[in-house]
């Protein structure tokens, strides 16, 4: 058994790994690849290496490979669980699942704010230290950040769903009502929104639960900005139907 480590500068396990495995028995005669010019996408040096007949290689280990794996499954298992719990409590105060749905419409809106906003930290700012690259990364607390926008920007959706129902109940069209909740709803949003963004500002200055507030503020801005006008717009396509079939 022969035990293989390196000390990571700049690049993340993940990064290492998906270039070795590409490497793998790549055979010769490839280009070599900086890397600096690699990605997740176009993996691998061009160092083709291969194992003897009969040898195994694990990628395993007790350090920030396993680490990682390890914690994102569990997040992505919290995740999946406070999804599941928001859905059935908005089913049984509203109850209505196609109406619970269209108000988890706006959790998937943070992840257009969050995987943009991380990849534009690292454009725009990316920080070197020892001459590499300190990259700002997508970490265990981002993905705590990114759990808590669940229960955020439902909040929203809550805002705008419930005075679209008193709308209707007041006797108003749905479109009418749908306009009228966009004008007279925006600025309580922007509110609840402007003020969760000052509250994370100084966290973004911690060096550990940095990633949880950047998830929050890139989740907010975009999941805020979409939900204004994707939540009118399911709402109308799931319950706007045509007058002859209203009538029946």
């Amino acid at each position: 058994m022969v035990y293989v480590m390196a000390e990571l500068n700049g690049r993340t396990p993940a990064e290492v790994i998906a270039d070795l495995g590409a490497d793998r028995n790549a055979g010769p005669g490839r280009q070599q690849v900086d890397w600096q010019a690699r990605s997740f996408f176009a993996p691998g040096g061009g160092d083709s290496w291969s194992l003897p007949k009969g040898t195994e290689l694990r990628w395993s280990g007790e350090g920030e490979w396993r680490i990682t794996l390890q914690v994102f499954r569990d997040m992505g298992l919290a995740f999946a669980f406070a999804l599941v719990a928001i859905f059935f409590v908005l089913r049984v105060q509203t109850g209505s699942a196609g109406l619970s749905l269209i108000i988890m419409s706006a959790i998937p809106l943070t992840v257009i704010g969050i995987m943009p906003g991380f990849w534009l930290l690292n454009q725009f700012g990316e920080r070197t230290i020892a001459g590499a690259p300190e990259p700002v990364l997508f970490t265990a607390t981002a993905m705590i950040g990114m759990i808590a926008l669940a229960g955020i920007v439902v909040r929203n959706s809550l805002i705008l769903v419930e005075f679209i129902s008193q709308a209707l109940n007041r006797g108003l069209e749905l479109k009418e009502a749908l306009i009228q909740a966009g004008a007279v709803r925006m600025r309580p949003v922007l509110l609840t929104a402007g003020t969760t963004l000052l509250g994370n500002l100084v966290i973004t200055l911690d060096p550990v639960f940095s990633g949880l507030a950047l998830a929050i503020i890139f989740g907010i801005l975009a999941s805020t900005l979409f939900t204004l006008l994707v939540i009118p717009i399911v709402y109308l396509l799931v319950f706007d139907r045509p007058v002859e079939e209203a009538r029946k």
